[in-house]
Formats: structure tokens, sequence, C-alpha cells
């Protein structure tokens, strides 16, 4: 009897302890900051590497702040599933399903339609044949590296391959945030040197737009092209911003044009940067061609697009309004420029006017001021003149003094 008495104390103190925790679902504590307040910490391994993690506060006995241990060990479980997901999921991702999962993510996100389709198209066209199968945790930077000789090798231009090379390395970026990797192997590597910019800017001289506008058809499409082309050259506004404008963008009593959208790849959007949305002079000769236009167009209402295709009220087939713009630019026996040309006929024109740099850079919607500054060689300066003739004009009296003084010897 003695014996069984002696035995229930210890009965009862072993009922009571904690019970040991299973093999693989790691070990929460709880730690104290210098202030006292406590913090619930769990660590576990995924294979040969422990993992560490703040669960959160520990709740204060008598108050509803912070975690029980109940609540604490479900969020553990919570963690240690999440990891071991991302563990699998590591072990088995390619670069063509880490692109797929950036895509997504880069939509949820909101990034620009045109983002997201070239992500798309530079995987399809570069990473997917490139990588194949291969596991994303298996390439390193000299696999990084051969993909940029390959694209050399194939003609491709270095801003292609320098551009490839920015989207994988997002997708690395993504991936590494998801914890899927430990590192980028892009951020390493030797990328081809950035494309030299031709200093040379082509653009189209006053009479060269007389020209242009003169050698445009009188069909359906001329119609629409000639206060078109105007407003690229008495704009300075893009392609995209072109087609995207609505007669209630165009301001008569303001004089102004303001640019709020774009067309890009089949898609309304805002424009290309925040700098992007501005308004723009309205010269008198293209408010009388714009005004003309609004009286004849069959879409002239304020949400309806002021160079809109005559027969559908869309916007106009870029390809074919570039191949048209081709072929008045030979009908007028004209250099051969681009359709973005007529933009730099705006900027420079400008420039040539004296029109300040950042007035400049307002109106033609630039982020960076570094771009504008491709306009500052046509901008005129009679003191930078004077101040050479200044410099040199006392070495040029020396000289005729000193030739006057020989011919004089001489007679």
């Amino acid at each position: 009897m003695r014996y069984m008495d002696e035995r229930k104390p210890k009965a009862r103190r072993k009922a009571t302890a904690a019970p040991r925790r299973p093999r693989g679902t790691g070990t929460l504590m709880a730690r104290k900051d210098s202030a006292g307040r406590e913090t619930w910490y769990g660590k576990w391994r995924v294979g040969t590497a422990q993992v560490k993690r703040r669960i959160g506060p520990k709740r204060t006995p008598s108050t509803r702040d912070g975690l029980t241990r109940s609540q604490a060990e479900a969020e553990l479980r919570k963690l240690i599933g999440s990891v071991q997901v991302a563990q699998a999921r590591r072990e088995r991702m390619t670069i063509t399903e880490a692109g797929e999962l950036l895509i997504e993510s880069a939509t949820a996100r909101g990034l620009k339609r045109s983002t997201v389709m070239t992500y798309e198209t530079i995987c399809r066209i570069h990473l997917t044949p490139f990588f194949g199968s291969r596991r994303l945790d298996q390439i390193t930077r000299r696999d990084v590296e051969n993909l940029a000789a390959h694209m050399i090798r194939q003609g491709k231009s270095p801003g292609t391959t320098r551009h490839t090379l920015s989207v994988l390395h997002s997708i690395f970026e993504h991936a590494r945030r998801q914890e899927w990797i430990v590192s980028n192997p892009v951020s390493l590597a030797d990328k081809p040197r950035a494309p030299q910019v031709d200093p040379d800017i082509r653009f189209l001289e006053a009479e060269e737009v007389e020209a242009l506008v003169r050698s445009i058809p009188d069909d359906y499409l001329g119609r629409i092209e000639r206060p078109l082309y105007l407003t690229a050259t008495m704009t300075g506004m893009r392609q995209g911003e072109l087609l995207a404008l609505r007669w209630r963008d165009v301001d008569w009593q303001a004089q102004r044009v303001r640019i709020r959208r774009n067309f890009v790849r089949g898609e309304f959007g805002t424009p290309k940067s925040k700098r992007s949305s501005r308004s723009v002079p309205l010269a008198d000769r293209l408010a009388g061609e714009l005004d003309r236009l609004h009286r004849e167009t069959n879409w002239p209402r304020d949400d309806d697009l002021v160079f809109a295709h005559p027969h559908t009220g869309k916007p106009i087939d870029r390809s074919k309004l570039l191949k048209r713009f081709k072929a008045a630019l030979r009908r007028g026996d004209l250099r051969d420029v681009r359709f973005h040309d007529l933009r730099h006929t705006f900027g420079t024109r400008l420039a040539a006017q004296g029109v300040p740099m950042r007035t400049l850079q307002e109106m033609l919607g630039h982020r960076d001021f570094k771009t504008t500054l491709i306009y500052a060689d046509y901008a005129p300066n009679a003191h930078e003149a004077g101040w050479i003739e200044a410099a040199f004009a006392s070495q040029a009296n020396e000289l005729v003094a000193d030739e006057q003084a020989a011919m004089g010897s001489g007679e």
C-alpha cells in the first residue's frame, strides 16, 4: 500500500509534463528582448540546412495581445509547410515555369501590357530554347554568359542581348524573393557592352516637312495622314500617343493638346511614364488642320479618336501606317527617315528657336533630362561665339600689327 502511495505523485507529475514533439515538426521557443517583451520563434531543418523564423509576439497573461502557445504551434506548422512546398517547387522548377510565374506576378501587380508581352516574347524566343528543361537552381553565372555569347553569335545586337539578360535577371530575382533559390547568377555575369548611341539625330528640315505633306495621296487615309504627320511634327507626340488621342484631349480654347493615353500592341494604356502625361501648345496651323478634320470625320464625339480609321473608328493599323509613311517619303524624294524622327524634328526645331531644355523636356515627356540634352547641340547661343571672338581677339590684333610692320619695313 505504501508502495502504491509513493508511485501516485510520480504518476501525476508525468501526466502534467509537456509531450515530446514529433520528429520533423521543428522547435518552438520564446525569446525575451531587453524591454522584457517575449516573441515566439520557430526553427526546423530542411535537408541539411536549418531554417529559423519569427512567428509573432507571445501573449501576455490576462490580455488578448499576442499568440498563445497553441496559436504559435499552428503558425509554425504553416511556416514549415510553406517552406517545404517552396523547397519541392525549387527542386523541379525550370526557367520556363519561373518565367510564367514572373508573368503572373507582373500581371497581378498591374504592369503595362506591353511589358508583360515583352516578358512572354523573350521567354519564348530566347530563354526556353536555350535552357530547355534545366532546373532553375542548376543555372550558373557561366550559363548566363554562355547565353549572351550564343545570342551575339546568332547576330543579335548587344541591346537585344542585354534586354534578354534583364528579363532573366527579373526571373531570378522573383524566384529569390519567393525563396525558391538563394542567389541570382545574372547579377554576377559579365554582360555585353551597352550599344553606342548615334550622336547624329535624323530629322526633317522645314522644306522637307512641306514636301512630305504634299506627297500624301488624296484618298480615304490620306485625309487622316496629313493632320497626323503635322501633329507628330508640331507636338513631338509619340506614335502610340497619336493613335490614342481623343477629341476631348484637344483644347481649342486653351490652345493645348493634352496627352493622357497611348496605344501600344493593340491595347490602350497610360503614357510611357508619369512625366509623359503632359500638354503641348497647339499652333495655329495645326489647330486649323485639326478643325478641318473634326468637321469632315465620321467620328467627332469627345471620346472618339482624332486619327480614327475612317470606316471603323478604331486606331489605324501601325504596320500599314508605316508602309504608307515610307511610300510618301519616296514620292517626295526625301531621305529615308523613321516615323519617330518626326518627333526629333519637333525637338531640334524648338531647340533651334532657343526653347530652354527643361521646357523642351516637359513638352516631349522625357523622364530623364539626359535624353533631352541630345537636342542641346541645336540650340543657338550667341554668347559662345562672342566668348571665342574675345579670347582670340588680342592674338589676331598682334598678327595684324606684325604683318603691317613687316610691310612697312619692306617699303
